[in-house]
C-alpha cells in the first residue's frame, strides 16, 4: 500500500475574478469528494490582492489520486477554467509531511525555478545587511553603550535577525528580482 499523496498546484488568476475562482475551487472539491481515497483539499493566497493561489488536495494513495486525475469529472472541471486560470507549478508530495513539513519525496511536475547565482544573493544580502548593521550599531552606541559586549551583541542580533529575515530581505529580493533572475 502506498503512502498518502498531496498535490500542490500554484495557479494564477485575474484578481477581478475572485468570485468565479472560489466557485470553481468549490466545484472541484465537491467533485473530488465523490472519489474513494479523497482526504481533503484547501488553498491559500499570499495576500487578498494576489493573483497567485496555492491549492492542495490529498488522496490516501497514488492509485486513488490516479483515478481522480484520469476521471472525466476532473477533465470537465479543468476545462471549465480554460483561458481564465493558469497553472504554473505542480508538485506531488508523499507522507504526512505533504501537509506540514519538508517532504520525504517530491515529484515536481513543472520545472523548479533556478535560484540566482550565489554571488548575486551575497550582493543583495550585503545591500541590506550593511545599512541595517550600521543603523543598529549606531542606535546601540547611543542607547546601550554602557552594556558589556556580549549582551549588547545579543540584543542587536536578536533585533536584526527577524528584521533581515522577514522584512528587509523579502522586500529587497522582490525589488531586485529583475537583476537576481536575469
Amino acid at each position: 500500500m502506498s503512502a498518502p499523496v498531496t498535490v500542490s498546484v500554484t495557479r494564477h488568476i485575474d484578481p477581478s475574478q475572485e468570485t468565479e475562482m472560489r466557485a470553481w475551487v468549490q466545484a472541484g472539491t465537491s467533485l473530488a469528494e465523490n472519489f474513494d481515497g479523497f482526504l481533503g483539499s484547501g488553498w491559500v493566497r499570499p495576500s487578498q490582492e494576489s493573483p497567485e493561489w496555492h491549492m492542495l488536495y490529498r488522496f490516501a494513495d497514488a492509485e486513488s489520486l490516479a483515478r481522480w486525475e484520469a476521471s472525466p469529472q476532473r477533465a470537465w472541471w479543468l476545462e471549465a477554467a480554460q483561458g481564465r486560470i493558469e497553472s504554473t507549478r505542480t508538485e506531488r508530495r508523499t507522507g504526512i509531511e505533504g501537509w506540514f513539513d519538508e517532504p520525504s519525496s517530491v515529484e515536481s511536475l513543472t520545472p523548479t525555478p533556478i535560484p540566482p547565482p550565489r554571488w548575486k544573493q551575497m550582493a543583495v544580502i550585503y545591500m541590506v545587511f550593511l545599512p541595517l548593521s550600521l543603523t543598529a550599531n549606531w542606535v546601540a552606541s547611543h542607547t546601550i553603550a554602557g552594556w558589556s559586549l556580549v549582551p549588547r551583541v545579543v540584543l542587536v542580533t536578536t533585533i536584526m535577525t527577524p528584521l533581515m529575515t522577514y522584512v528587509f530581505l523579502p522586500w529587497v529580493t522582490r525589488k531586485m528580482a529583475w537583476w537576481l533572475h536575469r
